[in-house]
């Protein structure tokens, strides 16, 4: 009892300090989002990085393979036989330096062998093949690491669009908010004015009606609002959280002031794919070439059943192969490794037209929210002086419900237009950072706020 008690207390230590290190493994959630902190836990979180991450440890594990050609094989073999088969029997025996005159060529008797073999082997010379593969799979690590830095674009974009849906989002649901109060308030004017007489009942429908739709368009924006937040939350790698957002310390994207796609991530991927393809059809090429190999044995022979012999020997030697007839398949591979080649070079001259089409459409986007911007803050600041005034005119019954409802209408729709030129202009600067290959933030922006 008192035994299992001590082997007991470790078990327990173990399980205890086990406790803090798996709690540390879950990531920290800030109470509010900055759109910087959004971004930065996705690159961190967000499982499209991790996959990138452990495509970068494949590519890197494909060099190292590569390079294991560079290295002799040495292979070490150990194995026991007994027969009585008069050739292998005949064999042990001059193998074990135990031949003698009176041995029976044809009946030798039964023999055995215990055979220690160590082998080593060397590839002199292989037309280049094992250079080029190893160019190959670095090329096709060097791919791997701009394909991730690809992502991080991509997904820096995503969030920092996502993050702006959000805010209009938000701020669509106020605006219908704000509708359905002004109709809601509108539609006890009126109410009080049908029972003084003042009214007719079909403006107070009409009211009632304009306000079930205020209810209705409020709901939707809520639903809108809530899938906004989902997809956020998809993005940062989380499932059920809830997340406040801290529109009011973010810091401003710089607008790139020579827009250009030589610095894309993608375009140097392609680069190092096509140098890959390059190494790869030498490689194919040097099917076509000779190999010499140099290779060395040493074997240890032990027999027991005859005489107890034993025997040491060695060998070595230079060895050099060609191919004179394969059936093709080296011409074969020239032929697809050229291929390939040429696919990929036209791939990224494809990739440079679509990358120069993507900034012209960001430049215009850009400029469009801008404008869009300007006319909106005019076109709200007009509504809401409509609106207040024909309230005060509906107080007085100067003019009608009818009346009243168009410019609700209006002033809903100049709120939600400003909201969305202003998302859209920030999603418009992303865009254009993104088709660039810039990151969403400097790192001067990250550090600024990490000390909020």
């Amino acid at each position: 009892m008192f035994s299992n008690k001590i082997l007991l207390w470790p078990l327990g230590l173990l399980c205890l300090l086990a406790l803090p290190v798996a709690a540390a493994e879950k990531p920290t959630l800030p109470a509010q989002w900055t759109i910087q902190q959004a971004v930065r836990f996705s690159l961190e979180n967000n499982p499209d990085m991790k996959i990138a991450q452990l495509r970068m440890q494949a590519a890197a594990s494909a060099v190292t393979a590569a390079q294991s050609t560079y290295f002799p094989l040495v292979s070490l073999s150990a194995g026991y036989t007994r027969t009585n088969n008069p050739m292998y029997s005949f064999g042990n025996i001059l193998t074990q330096g135990q031949f003698t005159q009176s041995i029976d060529f044809n009946n030798p008797g039964t023999t055995d062998d215990l055979n220690l073999t160590a082998q080593a082997q060397y590839r002199l010379y292989n037309g280049g093949k094992d250079k080029a593969g190893i160019q190959a799979a670095q090329d096709r690590k060097n791919a791997s690491h701009y394909q991730r830095e690809a992502v991080r674009l991509r997904l820096g974009f995503a969030v920092v669009k996502n993050f702006y849906s959000i805010v209009q989002a938000r701020e669509n649901v106020q605006a219908r908010k704000s509708s359905l109060q002004a109709i809601s308030a509108s539609l006890q004017t009126a109410q009080a004015r049908f029972e003084a007489g003042d009214l007719l009942k079909a403006d107070l429908l009409n009211l009632q009606v304009q306000q079930s739709r205020a209810s209705e368009n409020l709901i939707r924006a809520r639903h809108g609002l809530e899938l906004a937040r989902r997809g956020l939350l998809n993005l940062l790698g989380l499932q059920q959280q809830k997340i406040r957002l801290a529109t009011d310390k973010q810091t401003k994207q710089a607008i790139p002031q020579k827009p250009s796609f030589e610095h894309r991530p993608e375009l140097a991927a392609l680069d190092a794919s096509i140098s890959a393809a390059r190494a790869e059809l030498r490689q194919a090429q040097a099917g076509k070439l000779p190999t010499a190999d140099i290779f060395g044995s040493y074997q240890v022979d032990k027999g027991f059943a005859y005489n107890e012999g034993s025997g040491n020997s060695w060998m070595a030697g230079v060895k050099l192969n060609y191919n004179l007839f394969d059936g093709h398949r080296t011409s074969a591979a020239i032929a697809g490794a050229r291929a390939m080649l040429g696919q990929l070079q036209q791939q990224r001259h494809q990739l440079e037209l679509a990358f120069g089409y993507e900034i012209q459409q960001a430049q215009l986007a850009l400029q469009l929210a801008r404008q869009r911007l300007e006319v909106t803050r005019n076109m709200l600041q007009q509504a809401d002086e409509s609106a207040r005034l024909s309230r005060e005119r509906f107080k007085e019954g100067v003019i009608l419900a009818a009346d009243l409802i168009e410019v609700e209408n209006r002033l809903t729709d100049a709120r939600v237009h400003n909201f969305m030129a202003t998302a859209s202009r920030h999603i418009a600067i992303a865009a254009l950072r993104k088709a660039c290959g810039l990151p969403q933030f400097s790192a001067t922006s990250a550090m600024a706020n990490q000390q909020q």
